[in-house]
This record gives structure tokens, C-alpha cells and sequence, in this order.
């Protein structure tokens, strides 16, 4: 499944998300957020895909903020406004609320709603030149409280302060020290490294690595939004699994296990 600007693609157990627009630095337009939210429900629903993986095109750019091009036309009016506004927050919000593991893969520009998109993800494994970055404060845009708290559970206030006070662009170094990234890879390794790290995931028990994201999700929560029935049902549902009973054995047996997901 495809579209122009965005790609879907299925590789065994990985789906990949391709932000196809690599002339613009893979600059996402409206059609692009609903493109993300609409393959990642179809990845979502697909019981063999285990890990989602998004990239972007070529060799320059994750995803180098919005396409200021389409803005005369998608974003001139109050009501284009707002229905960008919704394209926008149905992409991060369903690429947040996934439950399968996501990785983003970046490598070079990662900038404004690039950053989000990354940030939306469980991991971001960069290449060493990635650049992170939200320039609002150059532009006078204003970033929501759901936004900006993305980014505070994951770097914590300060540095979630510094990105947005400054508006300049942070090296692959910094974003691991703030914690914007889990690893940095030489560049020539990124996808290499990237699709082991995603095979090895994809290998182990999807009910164990499901209640673990989801357990995760409710702890970032407010105490009082806290789902801790859900939290015992995925734990119970481990345990009483098929997949229990074969790691069990495959340990026992010195192989690797065949998890179904069962």
C-alpha cells in the first residue's frame, strides 16, 4: 500500500513508513498526516506486523517540518487551519497510541513536526548526522499543552525548555545526552542496525512487549487516569499464554522460541 508522499511497506514482521518527499527534505503536507495515521491503523490491524518502523526518503532528511508550499492552500483560511490542525493531531495521536512497538529511523533532518513525529515514537535511533530541533519561537507558533508534554516526559522540563527557548538545532550528541535519543549509529550503519534492532523485537513475545508498552503508557499518566485493571489483564494474559508455555520449552531446550502471539 502507497501514496505518493508517503509510503507503507510490509518486510516480514517490520511495516516501514517512508515520508516520501525527499526534493523538500520530506517536508509533510495535510495528505502526508493523514497518510501516517491511515498506515499505521493498517499496520495496527495487520496481526503479522510485530515493530513499525518510520523513515524518511533519501539521504538528507527524516522529516524536515511542514511543507510551507501547501500552505497557501491547506493552511490560508480559519477552516484550513483547523482541519490541518486535526490531520496533524490524529497523525501524532495515532502513531502514540499504536500498540506495537515504533521505532524512528533518523538520519539528517529532524526538525519541527519532524521532531514530533520522532518524539511520538518508542525509540529514535539516529544516525550521527541527525539534527533535532523546534523552531516555534523563530516563527511565533504556539505548541499545545499535549504537545509540549510529549516532549517534557521524554527530555523532562529543562531540556524541553532549552529546545523551545533557543529554537536552534541540537547534533546527535546532544539529542542522546537529553535523552531525545536511545542510540547513535555511524551513518553508513543506520539501517542496517535499525532493521536488527527491529528483527530482534519482532522476535520476542508480542503479548509480553504489548502489555509492557501499554503498562508504560499508563504509568505516564496522571494517578487518577490510571488504568491499573488493564495493567493486571495484560499481566495475567502473559502468563496464561501460549507463547508462555513455548518460552518455557525453548529455554528448556536450549532453541529459539516460535512466539505466535497466542
Amino acid at each position: 500500500m502507497s501514496s505518493d508522499k508517503l509510503l507503507a511497506e510490509k518486510e516480514g514482521a517490520i511495516g516501514w513508513i517512508i515520508f516520501n518527499n525527499p526534493a523538500k527534505h520530506n517536508a509533510v503536507s495535510k495528505d502526508m498526516w493523514d497518510g501516517l495515521a491511515d498506515a499505521v491503523d493498517r499496520f495496527n490491524a495487520d496481526d503479522s506486523v510485530r515493530v513499525i518502523v518510520l523513515k524518511g526518503a533519501g539521504d538528507k532528511a527524516f522529516v524536515a517540518g511542514a511543507d510551507i508550499s501547501k500552505f497557501e492552500d491547506e493552511r490560508s483560511s480559519q477552516e484550513g487551519i483547523k482541519a490541518y490542525a486535526a490531520s496533524v493531531t490524529r497523525g501524532y495521536d495515532t502513531l502514540m497510541a499504536s500498540p506495537k512497538p515504533t521505532i524512528a529511523m533518523v538520519r539528517g533532518y529532524c526538525i519541527g513536526g519532524g521532531t514530533g513525529i520522532a518524539i511520538c515514537c518508542d525509540m529514535r535511533i539516529c544516525a550521527e548526522d541527525a539534527q533535532f530541533g523546534v523552531p516555534a519561537a523563530k516563527l511565533g507558533l504556539g505548541y499545545s499543552y499535549e504537545h509540549i508534554r510529549k516532549l517534557v516526559d521524554l527530555v523532562g522540563p529543562s531540556a524541553a525548555k532549552e529546545i523551545f527557548y533557543t529554537a536552534r538545532r541540537f547534533n546527535a550528541g546532544e539529542a542522546k545526552e537529553m535523552r531525545l535519543a536511545n542510540r547513535v549509529v555511524p551513518v553508513g550503519e543506520l539501517e542496517s542496525y535499525v532493521r536488527n534492532y527491529a528483527e530482534t523485537i519482532a522476535g520476542n513475545a508480542p503479548l509480553t512487549v504489548k502489555s509492557v508498552k501499554a503498562i508504560v503508557g499508563e504509568i505516564m499518566k496522571d494517578a487518577d487516569a490510571q488504568n491499573l485493571g488493564l495493567c493486571k489483564q495484560l499481566y495475567d494474559q502473559c502468563f496464561d499464554s501460549e507463547d508462555y508455555v513455548e518460552g518455557r520449552r525453548a529455554f528448556m531446550e536450549k532453541r529459539k522460541p516460535n512466539f505466535t502471539g497466542r
